[in-house]
């Protein structure tokens, strides 16, 4: 499921900018286009803010460009000498976006404007990984985060006397169901990229971000973070349990279903009737989604379901043809194709001859039209889906790029990954008929949707608790509740109480198994996929029924209907511009993130696993 490893990278300064994208002019400019307020000046004006703001967004589009021009190289020709660029680039990132961060502190006490004082917390709240105002703390902090990703990125394991790469192992993991080896290629990664080292400079790295913060007046990194979502902190982070607490009924059922045919499978010596899962039998490196296992946990009296892979293969597509199809969903919708540059410059399908960052990713580099994709595409069923999600945070990028600059972002987070997924959610049996990919003869009838509705919970109910927990433990280190000695039996003690699932083998004293997965190792929040999943059925909701769809919710498609497309449209045109609620309501009519949607998509299934399940001894404690 590799569209939940996927990020967007509106420009390089990701990990230090939200909502930042890209354009032009000379990085050098940018200490100076900013300067540093003059302690012995008269009290700042609205005027004054005006003016700082406005040269803020100069400075940072004038810097963004060169951060993200050095970001791609880097991700696409992984060298020490690109590390060393990337390390430059993100140490005078850190320290311009700390100077304009603290520089807000001026206007506090000035009447501004709505608009104004948005823009001002954008500049406060929205970086990723804050350092103290200091130029050494700035580089000790590019250093360490550089150093993280690139090992990462550049972990190999030898198999069969061959070196492998992470993305190859993920294909392992996909594949076998030979319980010892796959024992061997999960431990094996976690020994890959020097698990010891980035646990010492994770832990580094949370010393000088909190510090960061702290200048900023948050209390620590965790509080900033979860201060960019129109409310108070404390309130984001109940909505988030909230929320799980609305759908967490379905996963248990998911859980249960899964436990039994793989205690069937494998016998009591591999996998416990009872009791939690082991991590590595579910078909992912990170078993944040299960979507291998279809062939396993097949649910009774459904039919098959057709095989997405096999028909992309037998209709002789390949990463290119599977890019183009997606491009056309969304023209379909009444959008503008995507430029030349796009298939120019994107990375579509990963080179022989050098290491690349494979996580897949969407860019756009000038804030304009340079909108890109970086992704080892694969012909599968996962990749098509992927490449959907990736056009989807592209195409949101060009709706969004009239706004100002520090408005260039989805509304928060989650909108940005739920909107591809959305999309994605159309790549249904009809749409499939529509694009020339499956028979009409060879729709499934209504006899086969339990077996569809499984597929798509293996993929995306499976996830929702995985979701939590990152972020659960990261927001627990940054406040100091998880001490470094501590990093790995409470991401452990996390995973099994929200996902049930425990490691295959002891875990030694030197494991740092939180850096197995991109987004810590590469400091990505990752609460944005969590509420990109609960909008992207909201979103599918409200477009059915805009598009005037009368039969069951998981056999809608929006492809075609410029009418979904205008609304979707106008939603997205609003960037960051506005508080998350409008943007919402825009294209929803609700003003709530409500897992309420994916109750009434998975309906159907939930009815069957309560039955089936009836004599199981559900849960995992």
């Amino acid at each position: 499921m590799k569209r939940l490893m996927t990020g967007v990278a509106s420009g390089a300064l990701l990990a230090l900018l939200a909502g930042c994208s890209a354009p032009d002019t000379d990085p050098a400019a940018s200490s100076a286009a900013t300067a540093a307020p003059d302690t012995g000046a008269a009290a700042p004006t609205v005027a004054d803010a005006a003016q700082f703001l406005s040269d803020a967004e100069d400075e940072l589009r004038a810097f963004s460009e060169f951060g993200s021009r050095t970001a791609w190289v880097q991700n696409n020709f992984i060298t020490y000498d690109t590390n060393w660029l990337l390390e430059r680039m993100s140490t005078q990132g850190t320290e311009m976006s700390v100077r304009l961060a603290t520089e807000t502190a001026r206007y506090n006490d000035l009447d501004l404007t709505t608009e104004m004082s948005r823009k001002m917390n954008v500049l406060r709240a929205g970086i990723t990984l804050p350092a103290p105002s200091d130029s050494a703390a700035a580089a000790r902090l590019s250093e360490l985060t550089t150093r993280m990703g690139s090992a990462y990125s550049t972990g190999l394991m030898e198999i069969d006397g061959e070196m492998v790469d992470h993305n190859e192992l993920e294909n392992i993991m996909r594949t076998s169901r030979d319980p010892e080896f796959l024992s061997h290629v999960w431990s094996g990664w976690r020994d890959s990229y020097g698990p010891e080292q980035m646990a010492t400079d994770y832990a580094e790295m949370v010393e000088i971000a909190n510090a960061g913060a702290r200048d900023l007046g948050f209390s620590d990194l965790a509080e900033m973070w979860l201060s960019n979502y129109d409310m108070p902190a404390a309130e984001m982070e109940a909505e988030v349990e909230r929320l799980w607490g609305q759908v967490e009924p379905l996963y248990e059922q998911l859980h249960c279903t899964v436990r039994g045919e793989l205690n069937g499978l494998y016998g009591d010596e591999v996998q416990a009737a009872d009791g939690p899962i082991r991590a590595d039998l579910l078909g992912n490196m990170w078993a944040q989604s299960w979507a291998a296992l279809a062939d396993v946990a097949s649910v009774s009296d459904a039919g098959p379901a057709y095989d997405l892979t096999q028909l992309l293969v037998d209709a002789d597509y390949d990463p290119i043809r599977m890019t183009e199809t997606a491009e056309t969903f969304f023209t379909s919708l009444g959008m503008e194709e995507l430029p030349d540059t796009f298939w120019e410059r994107s990375l579509i399908v990963q080179p022989r001859d050098r290491q690349v960052a494979c996580h897949a990713s969407a860019w756009n580099l000038d804030s304009v039209d340079d909108l890109r994709i970086k992704m080892c595409t694969r012909v599968t069923a996962d990749d098509f889906v992927t490449v959907h999600h990736e056009l989807g945070h592209n195409f949101y990028q060009r709706a969004y790029n009239q706004q100002d600059f520090l408005f260039q972002n989805g509304a928060h987070d989650g909108f940005h990954e739920a909107i591809g997924d959305f999309i994605a959610l159309s790549v249904t049996p009809d749409y499939l008929v529509q694009i020339g990919l499956l028979d009409p003869a060879d729709v499934p009838d209504a006899s086969a949707d339990l077996g569809l509705l499984m597929d798509t919970a293996l993929d995306k109910i499976a996830f929702l608790p995985f979701a939590i927990m990152m972020d659960q433990w990261r927001w627990q280190v940054l406040r100091g509740e998880i001490q470094p000695e501590d990093y790995n039996e409470a991401w452990w003690e996390l995973r099994q109480s929200y996902q049930g699932i425990v490691p295959p083998t002891e875990r030694g004293e030197n494991a740092f198994d939180p850096g197995s997965k991109y987004h810590i190792a590469n400091n990505v929040p990752y609460l944005r996929y969590f509420l990109s999943f609960i909008m992207q059925f909201q979103f599918h909701q409200a477009a059915c029924e805009m598009a005037g769809w009368e039969g069951p919710l998981h056999r809608c498609s929006i492809y075609g209907n410029e009418e979904v497309g205008a609304r979707f449209s106008a939603m997205m045109e609003m960037g960051a511009s506005q508080p998350w609620p409008d943007a919402l309501e825009a294209f929803t009519g609700t003003r709530e993130m409500d897992g309420s949607a994916i109750i009434a998509y998975f309906e159907p299934l939930m009815l069957h696993l309560q039955e089936q399940n009836a004599t199981r001894d559900c849960g995992w404690d």
